[in-house]
This record gives structure tokens, sequence and C-alpha cells, in this order.
């Protein structure tokens, strides 16, 4: 085992960067040709995976509604990074199928009945089904399915958590031949200790998985989550350019996604060699303030 994670620590650094998760809570919708331009410049910085849009109801996330225009005007031609979209529901991912460009589907799984029902209107057992019934699709239409195990590393709800709890169900998801689980933590409040337990623990115990951090932080806890998810073997971490998103939820409205030009700071620092392109990440950086509007800005 201790070979094993050795060789773990060796594997290909993935890094996804998430516009979806970021545009997703806006109540101003962005123009269409607006999403666009921002996606493809994004395609162009060499990210692992791009979290682009979902297909879930447009009464449920209105500014996603138009994900299948979006997606048919991506220029993909020569691109290595590859696309993820989110659904909701087996129907979500029966469209998703549809389209050869999309290469990943991810599911928020989570281990809070609470805010399963919340996030998708559906129990967790049900749940546990859609996500049986997604996998067969994405393996009859070579897709691979993300399961996003939400409520990660801890619950504002009242529902039962603990650690033990998050790998009964990330064992679960192996039992079913997920091969990817990214820990989110959805209200961000994640702790150095138990990000860095968690990852030492699981990734060794379930070695066909690649475990994932897609963690929500302030702006002044993101270095020490980043480090501890690093420490704890994770190699795989969405963000999104300066933090824009996160969970509704969060009791801190500073509570936002992971942002991407503070992993690569951490991952330059360490002389880490991430494969972004800087002059492209750094104009990215830059459209990013007109595609997001002023007030979700962190201050």
């Amino acid at each position: 085992m201790l070979v094993f994670f050795e060789n773990y620590l060796l594997m290909a650094l993935e890094l996804i960067e998430c516009p979806r998760d970021a545009m997703q809570g806006i109540h101003q919708f962005i123009p269409t040709e607006t999403k666009v331009n921002y996606l493809n410049l994004l395609l162009r910085a060499g990210f692992h995976s791009l979290d682009f849009g979902s297909f879930v109801s447009p009464k449920a996330i209105p500014q996603l509604a138009d994900t299948p225009e979006v997606l048919n005007k991506l220029n993909i031609d020569g691109i290595q990074t590859k696309l993820l979209a989110i659904v909701a529901n087996q129907r979500g991912a029966e469209t998703a199928c549809n389209y050869k460009q999309i290469q990943y589907i991810g599911f928020p799984f989570s281990i809070s009945e609470t805010f399963q029902q919340r996030n998708t209107n559906s129990s967790i057992e049900d749940s546990l089904a859609t996500v049986s019934a997604i996998q067969n699709l994405c393996i009859k239409h070579g897709k691979t399915l993300v399961v996003y195990l939400s409520m990660g590393f801890g619950n504002p709800y009242g529902d039962p958590w603990n650690a033990d709890l998050l790998i009964h169900w990330s064992e679960k998801m192996a039992q079913m031949g997920i091969e990817i689980l990214s820990l989110s933590d959805t209200i961000g409040v994640g702790t150095p200790a138990s990000i860095q337990s968690i990852f030492s623990e699981l990734i060794p115990a379930l070695p066909k998985i690649t475990f994932g951090a897609h963690l929500h932080t302030t702006p002044d806890t993101w270095e020490e989550k980043v480090v501890a998810a690093w420490e704890g073997g994770c190699r795989r971490f969405d963000g999104a350019i300066k933090g824009f998103g996160g969970c509704p939820m969060a009791a801190d409205s500073l509570t936002g996604n992971m942002p991407m030009e503070n992993v690569l700071a951490y991952l330059d620092a360490k002389s880490i060699n991430h494969g972004i392109n800087r002059a492209v990440f750094e104009e990215a950086m830059l459209m990013a303030n007109a595609v997001f509007p002023v007030e979700t800005l962190h201050p």
C-alpha cells in the first residue's frame, strides 16, 4: 500500500476550471456570446478539464439555459482540454450523452439527506439509483462519470456527518465502478486537519478512484486548504478564476470557489509544472472582469 501511495503522488496533476460553478448563481443573465468567448479563451489555457455548463431545468438554473447553444459554438479543434457538464438527473445525463464533444458528466451526490433534497429534489437512496443509471449511460456512450460528494467536510443542516460517513459513500461509489470522486467542501467548513486526513485515508484505501478537491474558501483560508489537500495526496483540483461562485447556503458571504490563480501560485512556488499557458490565463483573468457583474466580486 505504501508503494501505491508513493506512485499515486507522482500521477499527473489535473486542474479543472469551473466557469459553470462561477456563473450558475448569478441573477443577471450573461449573454451567450460573452460566455462563448470566455470559455473559448479558457479552452486555450491548458486545463485538464473545463466545467463549462449543465443540463438541468432552466427554471432551476436559468443562467445556464443556453448550455446547448454555448456548447455548439465552442472551438475544440486541436484542444486537449476535456469538457465536463453537470447534470441533476438521468434525463439530463441522457441529453449530455448526445453530445460527442463532452467527455465527462458530473453528478452532485450529497452525503447530507437535506442537501440532496434541496439540490436535486431527491433522496440519497433515489440519488444512488440515479448514479447507477448515469454510470450505465456513460459506459454505453463512452463518457466518464464524475461524482461530487457534496457536504464532504461538514453539514449545516444537523444531518449526521463524520469522516466514516464520507468513507462509506466513497466505498459505495467504488463498488459501482465510479473512477473519479470530487470531495466538495460545499460550505467552506473544511479544516486543514480534516482535509488532509480524509484524502490521506481515502486515496490508498480506494486505489482505483481518482480523488479530487472541490474546495470552497474564504480569501484568507485558501492556502491552508490547498496545502492540506496536496499533502494528503490529492492531485486533482477544481477552481474558478477570482473565486467567483460558491455555495449560496454558505454562512459566510465571502465563501466562494477556490481561486484558480491561487492554486497556480501555490504550484509555482513549489516549482510544480502545471502546464497552464500563463499568457492566456492572464488574458482570461482580465476578461473575467467583463464577464461577471461587479456585485459578484468579493470585497
